[in-house]
């Protein structure tokens, strides 16, 4: 560090998602979309530096950039954003800050300014919350180098952004000068045109003297500042040839920052292998048992015995009655197929490398998208279900589809949105976005929903094998570990088994800023989670059915989504052990946001068990003679 210079100093988070990801790039697709052409520069032509929202690990509240009171143009202009861009808080905005390819800058002077203590108590107090300036360059985001000893060998790892300032022995210091460094290549020789590959950003504290920056001894230090003192603003820019080619120029982001990587990479296989056996090994011991079963039964069947049957096969008459509540039961099926349907093409999108992180937005615009166009399936699948279940309000079942999901989230939303607003934060929605996401769910989403319950109803009713009694036959007792509330703990425990390494990732994506890419193995996760589900579920079933227990419908459903129960009892864990969060707003934001996430693993884990374990119950009692 040089004399006179200070640069922030916080804790090392290793980014654990991002060394994952390098491990999986070779099975995944590329980070930029295909086809995708990229910005070519002749040397001396303008390079926009634009300027985005700025962040927080401790408090999650984003703000735009000149909320500080840093250099504005004459005219501030807006860049263009996408739906997920305003959903995320990005305001991306122009700069003061001029440089031309391949033409160095030495200590420019981009504007004095007067900071009186409003000001100054401003800057303290983003300084003290760690805020994190985040620039972008020909859509690159600014990477701050950090140098990490190990041992002998000295190592770097790279940071999206900078921090505003730096504290030490209680003093704040204002980071007033940044040295930019540009990577370019020249991808083809002979032919003057460069590609930016690299952008690196040196914050440093100085008071100048003199207008320049060279032999400046003295730190910005803002508590020592006085309101008639002007504080300039500098940067130097460096221009660097590189062998990085344009595709790959993402890649430091994605490096692992931790000395371990190779440690969680076997983590996660571990995790992986774990899920796996104990799924064959349900499916092996269901399908052995069944087999048995169903044998046994035909043959008594076929002798004629007179002797009393017991187990499953005796509660034929009462297995397809119709469960309570079986209007909330069809549209939690419906809004779980279309959360799940959403997810995979979602999945299947971004492994492909149609979508991509590098574009910011693209994602969660998509996911909105598709979750409104997944519609359709939810309605068909409440009504097919409904319908079977021998309902009649069929009105009643598809508006509860079509509102009790996104009418619960959006509800949460919207109040979320008005504490960012208390705060005037940059992730606060604008009402135009707001009024746009009304028109999504009732312009689009909602006729959906009706046009697959019109399918639906017009189909077909579902076949059930089995005539249902007019009365109901009585349940024995059941042992304790048959009850639904311990069976349903215990299955929900492999689900969220098949997830927990992944939620990790990507919640350390969600609330500490770091890059996720690692969609080609969630969609694999995905499989299995599916797979889990299923067996559990059906496993579970099973056992409650041979203790001559016939109210299945719920418990299969909650079987499964009680693993939305542990993921909601991680993210508590989450935020004692690896967040620093210090403002009730941001924890108020924090658990909204974590909710609406565990809901939603809630209905498409259990629209996942319901369903499956529907066609199993379907075709066991299909497979046996009942006279």
């Amino acid at each position: 560090m040089g004399r006179g210079r200070i640069l922030a100093r916080r804790p090392l988070r290793p980014s654990l998602a991002a060394a994952t990801s390098l491990a999986l790039l070779q099975v995944t697709a590329a980070f930029y979309l295909p086809g995708v052409a990229p910005t070519e520069y002749e040397e001396g032509k303008k390079v926009q530096l634009k300027v985005n929202k700025i962040t927080s690990v401790k408090t999650q509240l984003p703000y735009r950039y000149y909320y500080l009171p840093y250099c504005e143009p004459e005219n501030v202009k807006e860049s263009v954003e996408n739906l997920g861009e305003i959903l995320a808080g990005d305001v991306i905005e122009t700069s003061s800050y001029e440089m031309k390819m391949k033409e160095d800058v030495q200590c420019k002077i981009l504007c004095e300014k007067k900071l009186d203590t409003d000001k100054r108590s401003l800057f303290k107090e983003v300084i003290d919350d760690e805020y994190q300036v985040n620039w972008l360059i020909d859509n690159l985001p600014a990477a701050t180098r950090y140098e990490v000893n190990r041992g002998a060998q000295k190592d770097f790892y790279y940071t999206n952004g900078f921090p505003v300032g730096s504290k030490a022995g209680g003093k704040h210091y204002l980071h007033n000068h940044v040295d930019i460094v540009l990577k370019y290549h020249q991808p083809r020789k002979g032919v003057e045109k460069y590609r930016i590959v690299g952008f690196e950003v040196a914050p440093h504290s100085m008071l100048h003297k003199n207008g320049g920056c060279e032999g400046v001894d003295d730190l910005l230090e803002l508590d020592s500042l006085s309101n008639d003192q002007s504080v300039a603003f500098s940067y130097s820019v460096k221009w660097e040839p590189s062998d990085v080619r344009w595709a790959s120029r993402w890649d430091i982001y994605l490096r692992s920052q931790a000395t371990d990587d190779q440690i969680h990479w076997f983590s996660i296989i571990n995790s992986l292998m774990i899920v796996l056996f104990l799924s064959g090994m349900v499916a092996m011991i269901l399908l052995r048992t069944l087999h048995r079963d169903i044998a046994k039964y035909n043959e008594m069947a076929l002798a004629e015995e007179a002797q009393e049957e017991t187990g499953w096969k005796l509660v034929h008459g009462d297995v397809f009655r119709k469960p309570p509540h079986s209007q909330i039961l069809a549209c939690s099926a419906g809004s779980g197929i279309q959360i799940l349907g959403m997810t995979i093409v979602l999945l299947i999108f971004v492994a492909l490398g149609f979508l991509s992180p590098a574009y910011r937005g693209s994602i969660l615009q998509a996911m909105l998208l598709l979750f409104t166009f997944m519609g359709i399936f939810a309605g068909y699948t409440s009504a097919r279900f409904y319908k079977m279940m021998k309902g009649e309000d069929w009105k009643r079942t598809t508006l509860l589809t079509a509102f009790l999901y996104p009418g619960t989230v959006f509800v949460i939303f919207f109040v979320l949105d008005l504490l960012l607003w208390g705060e005037q934060s940059s992730g606060a929605v604008p009402f135009s976005t707001m009024f746009a996401l009304l028109v999504l769910w009732f312009g689009i989403s909602t006729p959906l929903v009706f046009l697959g319950a019109y399918f639906g109803y017009k189909a077909q009713p579902i076949s059930l094998p089995v005539r249902t009694n007019q009365i109901p036959r009585q349940i024995p007792a059941q042992p304790w570990f048959i009850g639904p509330i311990f069976t349903c703990l215990v299955g929900g425990v492999l689900p969220f088994g098949a997830v927990f390494t992944e939620l990790f990732f990507i919640m350390s994506s969600l609330w500490q800023h770091q890059f996720y890419y690692l969609f080609g193995f969630l969609l694999l996760v995905l499989v299995i989670l599916i797979l889990t589900c299923a067996e559990i579920s059906i496993a579970l079933t099973y056992f409650q059915l041979a203790s001559e227990d016939y109210n299945w419908w719920w418990r299969s459903f909650f079987a499964s989504a009680v693993s939305a129960f542990y993921v909601f009892l991680y993210s508590v864990l989450y935020f004692a052990t690896r967040l620093q969060i210090n403002k009730f707003v941001s924890i108020l934001l924090y658990f909204g946001y974590m909710f609406i996430i565990s809901f939603s693993f809630f209905l498409l884990t259990g629209s996942i068990g319901f369903i499956s374990t529907f066609y199993f119950v379907r075709a066991i009692y299909g497979s046996i003679k009942v006279d």
